[in-house]
């Protein structure tokens, strides 16, 4: 529940929020940007969840504590900062890959390194079942852009960013502090 509502926060007004928008303006067909967009997601949150699970293998108890807790302080105060994509020249062409393929290779890049991305690989690292974190990031991404995909322009117009932006670093902000206080830790 945790990692939906994080990565659904998270990824309103981000970058691949932008992605799926020009995506469905261009292509017109949401079914398979949806799948697209499910498919990248799993594959690339896969990748960060089994990296956070490993990183907490490396790691003691006490310099996880310290790392995690201070990026999700890093997270919250990156939440603040929005993102922009920038226009495609060539968006008149068909595309090669097809709207599914180029709309998981697309989405695969543009979450690398991303905020999501990177969350999904600190929740990862702690809770300790990483494949349910995973799940849980692939569904907040989806909630996000499926929307968008379908409702397209209307929808994004109506959401107030800059508050969604706020309640995100909030929430990162709360888990930070928990985490580096130890709140909800084993006793």
């Amino acid at each position: 529940m945790i990692s939906t509502g994080l990565v659904a926060l998270a990824e309103m007004g981000d970058k691949t929020q932008l992605l799926a928008l020009l995506l469905a303006v261009r292509f017109r067909r949401p079914w398979p940007i949806v799948a697209g967009i499910l498919v990248a997601t799993l594959v690339n949150h896969a990748l960060a969840g089994a990296l956070g699970a490993w990183v907490t293998t490396l790691l003691g108890p006490v310099w996880l504590r310290w790392i995690l807790g201070l990026s999700f302080l890093a997270m919250a105060v990156w939440m603040l900062i929005p993102d922009r994509i920038d226009d495609d020249e060539d968006s008149q062409r068909p595309p090669r890959l097809g709207v599914f393929g180029t709309t998981v290779l697309a989405f695969f890049l543009a979450e690398m390194g991303d905020k999501t991305q990177i969350a999904t690989v600190m929740l990862a690292a702690q809770y300790p079942v990483w494949y349910w974190v995973v799940a849980g990031t692939t569904l907040g991404m989806l909630l996000a852009n499926a929307p968008v995909v379908w409702l397209g322009e209307r929808l994004t117009r109506r959401i107030p960013l800059r508050l969604v932006h706020l309640a995100s670093a909030a929430v990162f902000v709360a888990l930070g502090l928990a985490v580096l206080l130890g709140w909800g830790a084993p006793a």
